[in-house]
């Protein structure tokens, strides 16, 4: 996952990003306390000592992480929805006709204090999860539910809603646009609902709140349960000594004894390209193919038939339909059109891999057909026989902190003018967290940003952005964002990268100054509050810069000479991330038709087998090719089930279609100039969801994306 909307069912709705200051409560005064004034004197030194219950007092409201105590959440989540609740009453029972100030605009000044806590508990629930973390979760996800229900299924703040909506045509095209995102956000909650039907609402959007945080838990658990143990070490024969060590650290860590293999987010296992032995590359793959499907598998089937009960009672055929109509997609239909019309090239660029894979396998004096945990091994061969290419001879020139200082930093300064500096002084919510400050050219602060890298225990899986502060004009709020890694963390030693966690980075830096560079008045469309089909824009777009020439000159360097990338191996490690775009498309492309499958069956059909319909689903598409898996499968499939991207992972191919264009833009103006990189902040990336988005789009390029750049940028075509 590349972006991760961990706080979708609450900050999604809830779209707030206020200051507003918690009432403090003073201790009694009285010469002789009574026990009365005990218990005041108690809770006013219980809130004195919750820092969430106040503004953080560091630059920008960035979190007091070394002050926050987990026995903080609940009482300020329960202060929260107690302060948010009379603040939108008080909206309510304003006797004064509505108007665009004392309706849209209070909504975004109310709820400071639960959104301050929603933001930091649910962005370090992603990162910092067990079960007090989980325990919690569960307990809230109903009542924030409820909480979203009561505002948006509230008649009378609907009435004053619509009624600034009806009149918004007086209003400028930024507050129009505001006064549309209300309306909408509240029609599509149920606002136009009958009372029964309202009920009938709240009942499914509690027990979905409670299904997609048990999801969540469930693939939690799996990175901890579904693991594979290891006795003998000569079954890890191709791996290096220190990688031998880090699972031995791994499996101590852990309790265990022998040798720990843990997975990633997705069905395919780094690992599986170096392993010889073919059994325990069979072993890794099944376990990360099965995994959470005892625990999820029922979940998924509840879920869906929820989600479409919902759409139908909204007015909508699928939970597709619903989803996709206020993206930039509008229809399911449409969606369906791009991964068709790509799944076919895809699979025969798929198949021609597969059978350069087979003919590796019969030169090795093997006869076996290939199967999914033989793909990687093999087709690492076949890279290393093409492009004479050992992965072995590309990490050390892409160690961790030159990747980001002189890669990624380097970048960004050539692009956007921006200096990015340490912040040791920031308290971290994890020893290997970095913080930062970002400055503008003119010595301007732009805000802050931290980086979580590595890998562990209670940290969901793949890479992410989010906020902890969202930019606002109208609240005088600086941006404060972080991005997610989970970079494996050597036993000791420097961290080398792979050439593909090289790209990640750029990738989530890319959603990064998205938020870093919002220049937006109203939090609910600033930063990187954009439908999901345009949001993987900005990362993608990055992506690229990671092999400008002038970039990798300046980080792709030797950890222990210094010396520069030799000219030939960078060029078989340009050639060969080219290859496997048939298998990498492929897998993509079967993620995104089972996601969207899912949430296309009508409130009237009935699936009770998660195996049958993800198969049926793939063959209905024609991308139900054996050895190519989907990405994720149903049962950890957290951009699905956990309400983010549920009938949304298209979104990534949507958007690249947009990153490919607007790159192939920028290389035929002059490439890695601030000149394109002021272009693209101030027409693009500043503007959060407060203009139409291909309108922006269309500033700056001149024109609509085409989908030439991406066939090339993905190796499909010559």
């Amino acid at each position: 996952m590349r972006k991760s909307i961990i706080t979708t069912a609450i900050l999604t709705a809830l779209a707030l990003s206020a200051c507003s200051e918690a009432p403090t409560t003073q201790a009694p005064t009285a010469k002789e306390p009574t026990a009365q004034a005990s218990a005041q004197t108690q809770a006013a030194n219980t809130i004195d000592s919750n820092v969430l219950l106040h503004p953080s007092q560091l630059q920008y409201q960035a979190p007091e992480f070394d002050k926050i105590k987990f026995a903080d959440y609940a009482p300020a989540f329960e202060q929260g929805m107690s302060e948010h609740d009379a603040e939108i009453t008080k909206i309510v029972n304003n006797p004064e006709a509505a108007s665009f100030d004392n309706t849209i605009v209070a909504m975004e000044k109310a709820g400071g204090l639960l959104t301050r806590t929603a933001k930091t508990f649910f962005n370090l629930a992603s990162m910092n999860s067990d079960a007090n973390v989980q325990s919690l979760q569960a307990e809230l996800a109903p009542k924030l539910s409820a909480h979203i229900d009561n505002i948006y299924l509230n008649p009378q703040l609907f009435a004053r809603v619509n009624s600034v909506y009806q009149s918004r045509d007086q209003l400028n095209a930024e507050d129009q646009r505001l006064a549309e995102y209300y309306y909408q956000t509240f029609v599509r909650a149920g606002a136009n609902l009958s009372d029964t039907d309202k009920a009938k609402m709240r009942e499914l959007n509690a027990q979905i709140a409670s299904l997609t945080t048990e999801f969540s838990k469930n693939v939690l658990d799996s990175f901890k349960n579904d693991v594979i143990i290891v006795q003998d070490k000569a079954e890890l024969d191709g791996l290096s000594d220190a990688e031998i060590a880090t699972l031995a650290q791994a499996a101590k860590d852990a309790g265990k004894t022998g040798y720990l293999i843990t997975l990633v987010n997705t069905t395919r296992q780094p690992i599986l390209t170096q392993l010889n032995n073919r059994e325990l590359r069979q072993r890794v793959w099944e376990t990360s193919a099965h995994r959470a499907m005892d625990t999820n598998g029922p979940n998924i089937l509840k879920q869906s038939h929820l989600h479409a009960e919902k759409a139908a009672l909204l007015g909508y055929n699928s939970w597709a339909e619903y989803t996709v109509a206020d993206q930039m997609a509008k229809t399911p239909s449409a969606v369906y059109q791009i991964l068709d019309d790509l799944a076919p090239q895809a699979v025969a660029k798929a198949k021609e891999e597969a059978a350069e894979i087979q003919a590796e396998i019969k030169k090795s004096g093997q006869d076996f057909k290939l199967e999914p945990w033989d793909w990687a091994y093999y087709a690492e061969k076949v890279r290393k026989e093409k492009y004479d290419l050992d992965q072995s001879q590309v990490t050390p020139y892409f160690e961790f902190n030159r990747v980001l200082n002189d890669g990624l930093f380097f970048a960004m300064n050539k692009l956007y003018g921006i200096t990015i500096k340490s912040r040791k002084d920031l308290p971290v919510w994890n020893p290997d967290v970095l913080a930062f400050e970002v400055f503008n050219r003119d010595d301007t602060s732009v805000g802050i940003f931290y980086l979580d890298p590595y890998a562990r225990e209670g940290k969901n899986g793949g890479a992410w952005m989010d906020e902890f502060v969202t930019q606002s004009g109208l609240m005088g709020t600086k941006p404060v964002v972080y991005n997610a890694l989970n970079i494996p963390k050597p036993a000791s030693g420097p961290t080398l990268m792979t050439f593909d966690e090289v790209t990640t980075m750029f990738h989530e830096f890319g959603h990064a100054v998205h938020g870093l560079f919002s220049d937006v008045k109203y939090p609910s469309v600033a930063g990187t509050a954009t439908p999901r089909d345009f949001v993987e824009f900005p990362s993608q777009a990055h992506e690229d810069w990671a092999v400008e020439p002038l970039v990798l000159a300046n980080y792709a360097k030797h950890y222990q000479t210094g010396e520069a990338i030799p000219a030939d191996l960078l060029d078989k490690v340009l050639a060969a991330s080219k290859f496997g775009q048939g298998f990498d498309t492929t897998e993509y492309l079967a993620a995104a038709i089972l996601d969207m499958e899912w949430h296309s069956i009508g409130v009237d059909t009935k699936v009770d087998n998660v195996a049958k319909f993800e198969q049926q689903a793939l063959a209905k598409h024609g991308i139900d090719f054996m050895p190519v898996p989907p990405r994720y499968k149903s049962a950890y499939f957290s951009h699905a089930f956990t309400g983010g991207y549920s009938a949304g992972y298209y979104a990534y191919l949507w958007t690249e279609v947009f990153a490919a264009d607007a790159f192939n833009f920028m290389s035929k103006n002059g490439g890695l100039t601030q000149i394109n990189g002021n272009k693209f902040r101030n027409n693009v990336l500043s503007k959060g969801n407060s203009e139409d988005l291909m309108q922006d789009y269309i500033h700056f390029t001149g024109r609509k994306p085409t989908i030439d750049a991406l066939l090339k940028r993905r190796g499909l075509v010559d």
